[in-house]
């Protein structure tokens, strides 16, 4: 099994919003993801795909047909994805969700880290995110990436008029943090045995 981080890409939206519809109420939409990947000037979409290989067909001529139609020996699994919006020194994370079934195993902060990581390569002077009032689980991870809470913003979620936390960290003033995470990222990159090739790239044209 190997990870590989990279930009969304249109094709990805039907697996994104499988997750989207598991995560979020009310989900954002196809055509918002679409226009996130395609059109956005500011938009910084990031997937976490898993690889692992597929299981050898048992029957002999299924195997050898596969074989001749070129079938990929490796499948593909979308197990995490962000959003992050890149506007006039801001690093804005927008959302952030996790395979339900596949919570626990650290793809959440992968996708998460490595969204810094793109803010910082941009020049981010600070990140901002919000994340519910009662979202203890969520509110941890950023705390252990240095993010505090700056304010509330009332009544912030649609569904049951939810009250947010505005969270924000520091970047550019900040340079000690900046070193440490990159040691921090590095470390998380390889305990992982993830390829990075979304927080210091740019996005294909599609």
């Amino acid at each position: 099994m190997s990870l590989l981080l990279r930009y969304m890409h249109l094709q990805d939206i039907p697996d994104v919003m499988a997750i989207e519809h598991r995560s979020f109420t009310p989900p954002w939409s196809a055509r918002s993801y679409a226009y996130e990947v395609s059109q956005s000037t500011y938009s910084h979409m990031v997937v976490l795909e898993q690889t692992a290989p597929l299981a050898p067909a048992v029957n002999p001529i299924r195997r050898a047909w596969s074989r001749l139609m070129h079938h990929p020996t490796h499948g593909q699994t979308l197990v995490a994805y962000g959003g992050l919006w890149f506007i006039n020194g801001e690093g804005h994370i927008s959302t952030i969700a996790s395979h339900p079934d596949l919570r626990r195993s650290g793809f959440g902060e992968l996708v998460f880290a490595a969204m810094i990581h793109r803010s910082i390569v941009l020049g981010a002077q600070y990140m901002v995110l919000e994340v519910r009032v009662s979202n203890l689980g969520a509110q941890a991870l950023y705390r252990k990436y240095g993010f505090d809470i700056h304010g509330v913003k009332p009544n912030y979620y649609q569904q049951n008029h939810e009250d947010a936390y505005d969270m924000r960290r520091p970047l550019a003033s900040d340079p000690a943090y900046v070193r440490d995470f990159h040691v921090r990222y590095r470390a998380l990159l390889a305990a992982h045995g993830v390829n990075d090739q979304y927080s210091a790239g740019r996005p294909e044209p599609e």
